[in-house]
C-alpha cells in the first residue's frame, strides 16, 4: 500500500510539472526604464516608429536597459481598418498619461519614456543618453516575479516594494503580457497594401497592484505564439508617472 501511494504521488507531481513550467526573475540595483509606444495600424505615420521600436534590441537596447511596450489604440479604426491589436483601454491609458503631464493632444505615434513625452528625441543617441541618465538613479522599487505557464493560461505571482526614500502609497504595480514577431497585411485604411511588422505588442494588461504580493492569471489565446510571448512588470508613481522600476522576462514553455 505504501509503495502504491508513493507511486501515485510521484505520478501526480510529474503531471503537475509537465503541465506548467516555472520562471522567475527579480529586479537588480540599477533602475530600468519603461518605454511606451502608442500606435495604430490605421495611422500612416506609425510604421516607421514601429520599425524603430522593433530594432531596439539589435541596437543594444535590451531589457537590462529598457522595457519596451507597444500599446495599440483603437481610435483610428473608424477610417477603414480595424487594428487587430488595438484595445479601447489602451486608448484610455494614453489619455490618462497625457492628462497627467498636462497635455491635451492625443496622437500617434507617441513615445513616452518613464512617463514623459519623448517627442523629437527618439534617435538612437538621444535614447542612449536618456537611458544612461536614468540608470544612474537609485531604483525606487524592487520587483520579483514567478510565472507558471500552462496549456491555457499564464499565472504570474510576485511582489513589489518601495525602496528607501520612496512613498509606497504613491506606487502602482502593473503586469503586461506582450508578443513579438507579429505581422499584418493591411487591406484598407491609410496603410492599405502594406505589410506591417510589430514587436512588444501588449496583449493584456493587469493592475494596478498595491505594494506587497500580487497575482494574476493571463488567459492565453490559442493564436498567440508561445515562443514570442513575454511578461513585463513595472511600478510607476501614480502622481508623476515616473517609473520606479521595470522588469521583463520571456514566458517559459510548458514541459513536453
Amino acid at each position: 500500500m505504501r509503495l502504491a501511494t508513493c507511486l501515485l504521488v510521484a505520478i501526480a507531481c510529474f503531471a503537475r510539472d509537465a503541465a506548467a513550467t516555472q520562471c522567475t526573475a527579480a529586479s537588480g540595483e540599477r533602475r530600468i526604464a519603461l518605454l511606451e509606444l502608442y500606435t495604430s495600424e490605421g495611422c500612416d505615420s506609425c510604421p516607421p516608429v514601429d520599425a524603430w521600436l522593433r530594432e531596439l534590441p539589435r541596437k543594444g537596447f535590451t531589457t537590462d536597459r529598457v522595457v519596451a511596450l507597444a500599446f495599440h489604440v483603437d481610435y483610428w479604426d473608424y477610417i477603414g481598418w480595424r487594428d487587430p491589436f488595438g484595445q479601447a483601454r489602451f486608448s484610455q491609458r494614453q489619455r490618462g498619461v497625457n492628462a497627467r503631464i498636462g497635455s491635451r493632444t492625443i496622437y500617434t505615434p507617441q513615445l513616452m519614456l518613464n512617463g514623459r513625452d519623448l517627442r523629437g528625441s527618439a534617435s538612437r543617441d538621444a535614447l542612449g543618453r536618456r537611458l544612461t541618465d536614468l540608470s544612474r538613479l537609485e531604483p525606487g522599487a524592487a520587483i520579483r516575479l514567478d510565472a507558471a505557464a500552462g496549456p491555457a493560461e499564464l499565472v504570474v505571482k510576485g511582489t513589489w516594494s518601495a525602496r528607501p526614500g520612496n512613498d509606497a502609497r504613491l506606487g502602482q504595480g502593473w503586469l503586461a503580457l506582450y508578443e513579438n514577431n507579429l505581422a499584418t497585411d493591411v487591406r484598407a485604411g491609410e496603410n492599405r497594401g502594406r505589410r506591417l511588422e510589430h514587436a512588444f505588442v501588449v496583449r493584456d494588461l493587469a493592475g494596478p497592484f498595491p505594494p506587497g504580493s500580487f497575482a494574476h492569471a493571463f488567459r492565453l489565446d490559442a493564436r498567440w505564439k508561445r515562443d514570442d510571448l513575454a511578461v513585463a512588470a513595472f511600478v510607476q508613481d501614480a502622481q508623476s508617472g515616473d517609473t520606479l522600476q521595470a522588469l521583463a522576462m520571456p514566458v517559459c514553455r510548458p514541459a513536453s
